[in-house]
């Protein structure tokens, strides 16, 4: 079966869109990108600052609700609704449920063959890249290092603590079916 879909999961500032950008460029195939970041500035501001949207905690915690979680929801089916259509895709998402959340990416995908991609960094050196980037709540990159991975199964893992975003999506196509 021919790989349709790649999902990278990891923290805030683990290094993801760097891997994904590679990816596009090494990939024989015509590969589109979307990410959990380019769906959350696609929502109104409002979503952002209430309970049923999704919040951001001074110390870099951040809760989901119902709305987000319903818009999430949505968004994934229709990202596998092109790979269903033949377009090959490249997710970047954060699994802040760990599990819970490949499982609901499981109920959209369903039989697509879909390659499971575990993206880790060093907590200090994604915190250092969060303070770098500047366009994070300090302590995001900490906090989800670990978290996002808990019962979590991976096809292929790559760490960008020590290793080059280009390094780590040769090692992602060199499993592409």
């Amino acid at each position: 079966m021919t790989t349709q879909m790649i999902i990278l999961n990891g923290g805030s500032s683990a290094g993801k869109s760097g891997i994904v950008r590679c990816l596009q460029a090494v990939l024989p195939d015509p590969w589109l990108a979307f990410g959990v970041d380019s769906l959350i500035d696609a929502m109104p501001l409002k979503m952002q600052s209430s309970d049923d949207g999704i919040e951001f905690d001074a110390d870099g915690g951040v809760n989901i609700g119902a709305d987000f979680r319903a818009l999430e929801g949505a968004w994934a089916q229709g990202v596998v609704t092109m790979a269903r259509a033949g377009a090959r895709i490249i997710i970047d998402d954060v699994f802040l449920s760990g599990a819970a959340a490949q499982d609901r990416w499981r109920s959209f995908v369903g039989d697509l063959d879909v390659l499971w991609v575990g993206v880790r960094c060093d907590s200090t050196v994604a915190e250092g890249r969060e303070i770098a980037r500047g366009d994070r709540v300090a302590g995001m990159a900490a906090k989800q290092a670990d978290i996002v991975h808990r019962g979590v199964v991976y096809d292929v893992e790559v760490d960008t603590t020590h290793t080059e975003s280009l390094e780590c999506a040769r090692a992602i196509a060199d499993r592409v079916a």
